[in-house]
């Protein structure tokens, strides 16, 4: 198994002089799960590189035993710090890809031709497209087979409205990731904010929030193993 986990290169959290980036969880949990269960992680980012932390992502409060096992481990950290560049990555040795969230992807990766083009060609060749968190919204240019929003009918979830206003960044990021989803003709759904909810739906899998990163791992591996 052969995994893609695409992670954002953004770390401006707006105009708010405030950093952001990916989500350490939300990196975290699903390297492990899909590591430990055999796959080889290719990690990759739109400028290559180590890509931005959102340290908020680090504090006390945010960790887990997957974030303590990353900060224990000198591999990992040292792929982290060497993500291939998208644009040079050839998406046909792939069989799955994962996108972390964190606030990042809403600007950088949403609007990426590269990640837009890897998620239409993999959806497309019937291959896992997972995403957690925020990072449902690198759906939001993507397009089906058909032509139509990529999310046209299908039940997804991603980070909702009411876990924005919860953070206080309802005003910062440059959409919400519930009412683009929406507006795309998705049939959103949520759990309660900061549980777990993962939903499936064909080869698409999508995570609420941090909390759900490891179910939504494990969502991708049972499509791997059949």
């Amino acid at each position: 198994m052969n995994v893609l986990m695409v992670l954002t290169s953004h770390d401006q959290l707006g105009n708010t002089g405030h950093k952001t980036g990916f989500w350490l969880e939300e990196f975290a949990a699903p390297y492990y799960v899909l590591k430990d269960a055999g796959a080889h992680v290719t990690l990759a980012s739109p400028l290559g590189g180590q890509p931005p932390l959102d340290p908020k992502s680090a504090a006390p409060e945010s960790q887990t035993a997957a974030t303590a096992r990353f900060q224990a481990d000198p591999q990992a950290q040292e792929s982290l710090a060497g993500t291939a560049r998208l644009a040079d990555v050839a998406t046909s040795g792939f069989d799955a890809v994962f996108y972390p969230g964190g606030h990042g992807p809403l600007w950088d990766l949403a609007e990426d031709q590269d990640s837009i083009k890897l998620i239409e060609t993999m959806y497309a060749a019937g291959k896992p497209v997972a995403a957690v968190c925020h990072a449902p919204g690198v759906l939001r240019h993507a397009l089906g087979p058909n032509g139509h929003p990529l999310v046209r009918d299908k039940k997804v979830t991603g980070f909702s409205n009411s876990e924005e206003a919860a953070v206080g960044l309802s005003e910062v990021v440059p959409f919400l990731v519930e009412d683009m989803l929406k507006e795309h003709g998705a049939m959103y759904s949520k759990g309660p904010d900061w549980a777990s909810y993962v939903l499936t739906e064909g080869n698409l899998i999508t995570g609420q929030n941090p909390a759900s990163s490891e179910e939504a791992a494990l969502a991708l591996l049972k499509l791997l193993q059949g």
